[in-house]
């Protein structure tokens, strides 16, 4: 895989519940994590007291947030909506040369700031409500020449 612009890490919004997603506008930085809980069936048969842990067991989470400036008033409006009406909509989240994750996520967390002279921005973290789907990106075709 090539180095990446930042830039090009994604997330997007599904703007009317019909899969209309579009990248929520001003984003400077964003982060998406990956986590699964383990469950240690470690016993005093296991093999030379080494931990055990038990395969596809454990509560598995997302987490995203975003950082930015306001730029575009629909995605604006609509994140404000989807966090004071505690609604759970699907979120992708597109990863330069890697592919695109989706699934619910809830905004747990939205927040502006300002300074006098400065642009007023805004922070948002989302955590993922249900099971996501990966698709993974497709290879260039390589180049002819």
């Amino acid at each position: 895989m090539a180095v990446q612009s930042g830039k090009d890490l994604l997330i997007k919004l599904d703007m009317t519940g019909a899969g209309q997603f579009e990248t929520i506008a001003g984003l400077r930085a964003s982060r998406i994590s990956f986590n699964a809980e383990t469950v240690d069936v470690t016993s005093l048969d296991s093999l030379g007291g080494w931990r055990e842990l038990l395969a596809g067991a454990g509560v598995k989470a997302a987490a995203i947030s975003g950082a930015g400036v306001f730029r575009d008033a629909a995605t604006d409006e609509r994140a404000r909506a989807v966090f004071f009406n505690g609604e759970i909509p699907q979120f992708q989240v597109v990863i330069p040369d890697f592919g695109v994750v989706e699934g619910a996520f809830q905004i747990t967390s939205l927040e502006y700031a300002g300074s006098y002279n400065g642009e007023a921005t805004y922070e948002l973290s989302l955590a993922s409500a249900g099971a996501l789907a990966f698709v993974a990106a497709t290879p260039l075709a390589a180049d002819p020449e």
